[in-house]
């Protein structure tokens, strides 16, 4: 009987893992079916916006964008949903941070997106863009209602205006481009330090050259001076030609160096640039982040000073005044200096009297009527 039992148990043990299997298998089959019949049968869009100052994009908007993509949503076969391409589809547009795609019972169709959060929209020079307080810029999205801080001026930041993407990726990308462009002229020198090497060693032959009078020949004094003043001749023409090749050798020299200069002065320009774009955008965070300033500050103009410095001008809600704010540098003390002369000298000079307020300036305020 025990030797019955341990020849079943292994059979009894197969064929249930078979039943198992088979179930699975069946389970799976019949899971598929059921899921190849069923179709979507609607579509949810939720935008995940985490600012209450408005809207980048809508619901309507996505719908559109999915609809003129040509991918089929409600009924559509719940398998033949390409969740993947939707994904892509609003992805493509900068001002999305996340987004993701599923669907859930009863053949619903979701799609969540996260926009990004802009600090400020630049209107400069140009541009027509929102900036995140990281330095990602995107374009403005059409018909989008958000209340942030605007830019406006002459200034021009450090990349094209139809760039989308962060800042600082842009910036390497140019430095390593500017790079790649002083090493490729430095390459350019080697066949001029050949061509420098080449006629250096021509002209030392030259130099090198001696005469032996030939008196196995019979060759008299006369010919023998003869013979030495052609060659001095010889020498003093080799002389020349060589100091007008290195010359010519030189100036192209520094002429290719030029470049490489004029090439690390963009490196250095481009660097000041995005350090002052930087600047900028912790000086809104600033402003945005004082309940009195963020109210009291209506629009901020910025723009180059000859030297290419970046100044900005503020307009602000109180009077019609403009307050020349200068350079982004000790920005807490300046408003310090600036809320002084708000509470000590305006009430008592009048609100309307003066055009400008300069506070440029160490420990004074300059106005100007």
């Amino acid at each position: 009987m025990k030797s019955t039992l341990t020849y079943l148990r292994p059979v009894l043990f197969g064929a249930l893992w078979a039943a198992v299997l088979v179930y699975m298998v069946w389970a799976g089959a019949s899971s598929r079916r059921e899921r190849t019949a069923k179709k979507i049968r609607s579509l949810k869009v939720e935008v995940v916006d985490s600012t209450s100052r408005g809207y980048l994009v809508t619901g309507a908007q996505v719908r559109k964008w999915i609809s003129q993509g040509g991918i089929g949503t409600v009924g559509t076969a719940v398998d033949a949903i390409d969740l993947q391409a939707i994904e892509r589809l609003i992805a493509r547009n900068g001002f999305v941070d996340r987004v993701a795609a599923y669907v859930t019972d009863p053949g619903v169709l979701h799609v969540r997106i996260s926009p990004r959060e802009p600090l400020l929209r630049l209107l400069t020079d140009g541009m027509n863009a929102y900036v995140t307080d990281e330095g990602y810029v995107f374009a403005a999205p059409r018909a989008s209602s958000l209340y942030v801080p605007v830019v406006t001026g002459s200034y021009r930041p450090p990349f094209p205006a139809d760039y989308v993407g962060n800042a600082r990726d842009y910036l390497e990308h140019r430095l390593r481009q500017i790079d790649e462009q002083i090493d490729e002229l430095e390459r350019s020198k080697y066949p001029v330090y050949r061509r420098e090497q080449a006629y250096e060693a021509e002209y030392q032959r030259t130099r090198r050259k001696r005469l032996k009078r030939r008196w196995w020949k019979g060759e008299s004094a006369a010919e023998f001076d003869k013979r030495v003043d052609a060659l001095l001749d010889e020498k003093a023409r080799a002389r020349r030609t060589w100091r007008y090749r290195t010359r010519v050798i030189r100036a192209e020299i520094e002429r290719i160096e030029a470049r490489q200069d004029d090439e690390r002065r963009k490196q250095k320009k481009l660097v000041k640039s995005y350090e002052d774009f930087m600047k900028l955008l912790t000086f809104v965070e600033t402003v945005e982040n004082d309940d009195f300033w963020r109210s009291e500050v209506v629009q901020i103009a910025a723009h180059a000073t000859p030297s290419g410095a970046l100044e900005v001008e503020l307009t602000p809600r109180s009077g019609r005044y403009t307050i020349l704010f200068g350079r982004l540098e000790e920005v807490d003390r300046k408003f310090d200096k600036l809320m002084r002369f708000y509470r000590n000298g305006l009430p008592a000079l009048g609100w309307g009297t003066y055009r400008t307020i300069d506070i440029r300036y160490d420990n004074q305020v300059v106005c100007k009527k």
